[in-house]
């Protein structure tokens, strides 16, 4: 998989591209990440990618110019023949979860573009853009820190970047059973007069399942009861 990003703030992605799974994926080519300075696209000397908005209103708003020209060049233009996903990372967006996480993890290549200050020409977004894309209903500065989630939650589905595939297939969220992960344990055995439940260390491995799941269905039902749904909640109670 390729991910490329188009930001004001390259330097942000340099630490966690080269770190934890992403780092090893990355070195071992199974992920190529490449980040890009929206003001290479810049065509004045200032190389300015951003002007007031219309209309009047604080801030200011990413041109259609540079934005279209970058993002054609990194993924071509919009339409049947693009191979290549592009994402812009902005409040408006729909909401990003898991299921879509594992969509994305089959693409060849993503695009992902950070917004910033007031927002995007909205130009840009219907010439050049295909979807976007909220981490959550709240406000940051800009569209990095949502880019990194995004590429957190789908390069560890790419067949290769996990060392035990799985870890996919029992972890939180996980659209097969669409329940949080119950409690964990390691050793010691007993810890500040605490004991790990004796049915994790039975050996009996379906008597572990049976635990683990009503676990998760227990704490799903206490902490996100929303995520059981009308039907399922009703017959959790």
């Amino acid at each position: 998989m390729k991910i490329d990003v188009l930001t004001l703030f390259p330097a942000l992605f340099e630490p966690f591209r080269r770190t934890s799974l992403l780092g090893a994926a990355c070195r071992d080519g199974t992920v190529e990440i490449a980040v890009h300075d929206l003001r290479d696209w810049a065509t004045d000397r200032h190389r300015t990618v951003d002007d007031a908005p219309y209309g009047g209103g604080p801030g200011m708003v990413l041109r259609p110019e540079p934005l279209v020209a970058a993002i054609e060049a990194l993924a071509g233009a919009k339409g049947a023949t693009r191979s290549a996903q592009v994402l812009l990372l902005s409040p408006q967006g729909r909401r990003f979860e898991q299921g879509w996480a594992e969509t994305l993890s089959r693409a060849s290549q993503l695009v992902l573009v950070c917004g910033r200050y007031e927002g995007v020409d909205q130009r840009a977004i219907e010439l050049a853009v295909d979807e976007e894309v909220s981490i959550g209903d709240y406000v940051l500065a800009g569209g990095e820190l949502p880019a990194l989630v995004v590429i957190e939650a789908v390069t560890r589905l790419v067949p290769g970047v996990m060392g035990n595939p799985a870890s996919a297939e029992t972890e939180s969220f996980h659209t097969a059973t669409g329940l949080l992960e119950g409690p964990h344990y390691t050793r010691p055995a007993t810890f500040r007069g605490l004991e790990v439940p004796s049915v994790l260390r039975s050996g009996d491995h379906q008597a572990i399942a049976r635990w683990r799941a009503e676990r998760a269905r227990e704490t799903t039902r206490e902490r996100r009861p929303d995520l059981l749904g009308p039907a399922r909640g009703k017959d959790e109670r």
